[in-house]
């Protein structure tokens, strides 16, 4: 039988604004059992229906600054002139218990993370072209026309960087976007690796550690046969 690792996978994802990485992120908490997100914190104001603690935990540049200094954060980083940062609270808490948690993160962010966990997943969310990109950010209409060129100016150097990661899916339809999200989550549970133990517990086991054994009796391999 193999034992394997109870911790809980830390889950990464990032991409350029307008990928849908928080669309994915919340159908993914629906159909995938043991996943837990971590809320990041920002300067930023809301947009629509934003509620404080669900999608961010909304604070004043000076609340976040402060916060900094009191050491709060695992990363943080500064983009599109506001920060961005992810609270140390509870995350190790949930790993140890064989929660996975899931981080969504902007790039600067993840590559800080990257050095402090690295057995971290890293999935990088990929627009399907950069004119459906531009569509998406404007059909928010939270964004002035100067931060909207800020942001497609910058998606192209955040692209740049997907060869950091683990895994890219490209998001041109949510469902399939997430499914592969969610393949790639099982699939890293079974990886070697997250092996903690192997050990004997059935009649077939120990005919196998019988045969890979070079000094291995014939004997003893027969009767182990007969035994079947």
């Amino acid at each position: 039988m193999i034992k394997t690792k109870e911790t809980g996978q830390l889950i990464v994802i990032s991409g350029p604004s307008g990928a849908g990485k928080d669309s994915i992120v919340e159908k993914l908490l629906k159909i995938q059992d043991n996943l837990w997100l971590s809320v990041s914190a920002t300067s930023r104001s809301p947009r629509g229906n934003e509620v404080n603690g669900k999608e961010y935990y909304f604070l004043t540049r000076k609340e976040f600054e402060e916060k900094i200094k009191d050491n709060y954060f695992i990363e943080y980083a500064e983009y599109a002139e506001n920060y961005y940062g992810t609270p140390k609270e509870y995350i190790k808490e949930k790993l140890d218990k064989g929660i996975d948690v899931i981080l969504v993160i902007e790039i600067q962010g993840a590559s800080i993370i990257k050095k402090v966990f690295d057995n971290a997943i890293f999935i990088f969310i990929m627009p399907p072209s950069i004119k459906e990109l531009l569509y998406r950010i404007k059909k928010r209409g939270s964004d002035s026309d100067d931060k909207i060129i800020k942001r497609f100016h910058k998606t192209y150097n955040e692209i740049n960087e997907v060869s950091k990661y683990n895994y890219v899916v490209v998001n041109d339809d949510l469902d399939v976007a997430t499914n592969k999200v969610k393949s790639i989550i099982n699939a890293e549970k079974c990886r070697v690796d997250r092996i903690e133990d192997v050990f004997l517990d059935t009649k077939e086991e120990e005919i196998h550690e019988l045969l890979i054994n070079k000094e291995f009796n014939n004997d003893k391999l027969s009767s182990k046969l007969e035994k079947l």
